[in-house]
This record gives C-alpha cells, structure tokens and sequence, in this order.
C-alpha cells in the first residue's frame, strides 16, 4: 500500500469485480433464455452451421465417453477419463477459435482433439495402444497424440504443469509479433499448485496472448471444490494477478462460446491474459479406477444431471430452428457408427513392434538399448510369445 495515508489505487472496479464473482448465463436448463424467452444467438455469431459442429462435438464425446467407459469395464482397455457432464466446457471454448492458435489441455479435453481434426481411429487407437496409435503406446490411457499441425498439446495429468507451457507459447507468440491465441485448460484442483501461480503471474506480467479456462467441475479426485481455495470464487483470483476474470455457467455451451470469444479476441489485440472458470460438473468418476459414491451425495449429481449441458444446447437449437429431431437422430447415428468401426479395427490392428520401445530418444538407438531389445526377442521367442 505504500506510506500510510497515501491514497489508494483501485486495480480492478466493481464490474470486474462482479464478473469474477457472478455467472454468466445465457440459456436456462430448459434451453430457453433466464427469463424464460427464446434466445437469439448472442454477438459474434457463429452461424448455425458452426453451432451444428459444436453440438456435433459434444455428441461425439459423450457417446465415446460412454463406449470407452463400457470397454474399461469389459477389460479391454486399461482405464478412462470421461468428461461426462462437461462437454460445454470442452467444446465451446476451441469453437472461439481460429486453426492457428494452440490449445494446451488438461487430462479430460479429448473432445477438443476431436474437434480440432483428431479421427476418431486414432483417439481409440490410443486407449487399446494399438499398432496405429500416435503415441505408440507412450501416454496414459484418455491422453491421445495429436498430429502437430492441430496445435493441441499431448494431455497433461501433472496438475499444472502444462500452464508454464501455454504461457511460453504465448511469449513466444508476442516475441514473433503473430496473432495467435493460445488456449489453456486446468481443473480447478490446479489453483492449488505452484505452476498455477508460475503460469498465471507470468503471463500476466508480460501481458501475452493466453486464455485459462478453469473448468470448475467440483471435485477434484475425492477433493470438493470447497476446499480447494478460501476464495469467493476461482475466476476472482485473477484480478489479483492483474488479469480479468469471468465466472460463467460451465453447462451453457452459448455462455462459454461468448465469454471465451471476448478473451480470444482481448489477447489477439494486445490486451493480455484472461481467466475464465467456468462451473460445471463431473457426472462420472475422476477415472474408471474411481468410486465417486463414496465421496458424493447421489442427489447431488441428479441435480446436475439436470442441468446436461448436451440436452439443453438441443433445446435451444431446436427452438432456434437448427436442429429437429431427425437431426438429432443422424447426428447420434453418425457417430456411434464411427466409434463401432474405430473399435473394430483398433482391436483388430497389429500390436505395436518391440523395436518401438527404444526409437525416438535418440537418431540411432544407442549400443545398450539395443542390446536390451536383443534379450527381450530372445526371452520372447524362447517363451513362444508374438
């Protein structure tokens, strides 16, 4: 505060006060407006075509959601991570933004993989980390490889840890003086950790082109919200960083697409970083190793299965006449179809070859490794095995 007596400076106002601290909302549960009229679509547009592509999106991850969660139970795969509940948070924000800007994930962001051009083979070719995966069965199960030109970071289950990352890519952006956006998830369990406040502060500071989206879906692992932070809220804590924050309605695909295209185009025209938290909620478990009823009351997640971010963005496109039933049915067929082919021949893909295991650390795999594949093909052939 400086000397005692000096005058103090007010750094944020009461309206970015009440961003942080309320939620923007635009549609109710049933899809119409929160007074109860229908919605127009709210400024910038995307048109119903790229409304149809964000519902689309959102379809698709919630029916691959279900299918993987089924073959973690069945054996086999080796575990998931749905974002049942939440795909609003997932799919409208990357709607807001342009091919050339970089999403850096969380861990429960495969959706917005899909979105940005990810098939839907090779998404399920990583969870059976088959001879077709990306990733040559590397990464954790629900962390799929991305070919490099959709600019989507590999997924990150070291919480917040991939936040420094987004804020480099973003220096990195104002260094070269391009117009790109980077747009970063975090779980709101991430506010708890150190590179929450490395990535945060830093990108502050330097005022660089990076949206945080705080999905808020309250529980992190068996950890509630609640006790997580002693703050108002978590989009609050940005004013402190020097940053706007807005707290929004995590289920209301319109409300993330508006609040996340006002920061996209904040940061593409010099005005720096924006915090974003949007509440939602996580219907299914942390993972498929999780049991959330032994942590959570059901009628709380009946309360929330109510407000299904899913049906409510087809209630309103229904009303705003683009999508019927028919429609629906398409889309739903569409992609289940698309998900029973990507399971088919996943499982009936060829498993990864051994030399795999010692390719890509070095040019040539040194004299050691080598040596070690050797006696593996040797144990392997003695034993039988393919």
């Amino acid at each position: 505060m400086g000397d005692v007596g000096a005058k103090m400076v007010e750094v944020w106002s009461d309206a970015d006060y009440a961003r942080a601290t309320g939620l923007l909302s635009i549609l109710g549960a049933d899809g119409l407006g929160t007074d109860g009229r229908a919605v127009a679509e709210p400024a910038p547009a995307l048109g119903a075509d790229g409304w149809r592509r964000v519902h689309r999106g959102m379809r698709l991850i919630r029916s691959l959601d279900e299918r993987m969660t089924k073959l973690e139970r069945e054996g086999r795969i080796g575990g998931y991570a749905e974002a049942r509940g939440q795909e609003a948070s997932v799919i409208a924000p990357v709607a807001a933004l342009q091919e050339t800007d970089w999403v850096v994930p969380a861990h429960r962001e495969g959706g917005a993989a899909l979105y940005r051009g990810l098939s839907v083979a090779a998404y399920v070719a990583q969870q059976l980390g088959r001879g077709d995966d990306l990733a040559k069965g590397r990464q954790m199960p629900a962390h799929p490889a991305t070919p490099r030109a959709l600019r989507f970071l590999p997924a990150s289950s070291g919480v917040a840890t991939q936040l420094p990352h987004a804020a480099g890519l973003a220096w990195a952006a104002k260094i070269k003086r391009d117009r790109t956006v980077v747009l970063a998830f975090l779980g709101e369990g991430a506010t708890s950790a150190e590179d929450f406040h490395t990535g945060v502060n830093f990108a502050a500071v330097f005022r660089v082109p990076v949206v945080f989206v705080c999905v808020n879906n309250g529980w992190a692992m068996s950890t509630p919200a609640r006790a997580q932070s002693a703050s108002e809220t978590f989009a609050v804590k940005a004013l402190a960083y020097g940053m706007p924050g807005v707290r929004v309605d995590g289920n209301d695909a319109l409300a993330v697409h508006a609040a996340t295209r006002e920061a996209v185009d904040r940061a593409r025209d010099g005005g720096g970083p924006t915090l974003i938290e949007t509440v939602t909620y996580r219907l299914g478990g942390h993972n498929t190793a999780d049991d959330p009823h032994l942590y959570r009351d059901d009628a709380e997640v009946a309360a929330w299965a109510a407000r299904d971010p899913l049906h409510r963005l087809e209630a309103w496109m229904r009303a705003a006449g683009i999508l019927d039933d028919e429609g629906r049915r398409r889309i739903e067929d569409e992609v289940n179809e698309l998900i029973r082919k990507a399971v088919e021949a996943g499982e009936t893909a060829a498993p990864l070859a051994r030399r795999s295991l010692i390719e890509d650390v070095y040019v040539r795999p040194s004299s050691v490794l080598e040596e070690q594949l050797a006696e593996l093909e040797r144990i392997r052939g003695a034993r039988g095995a393919g």
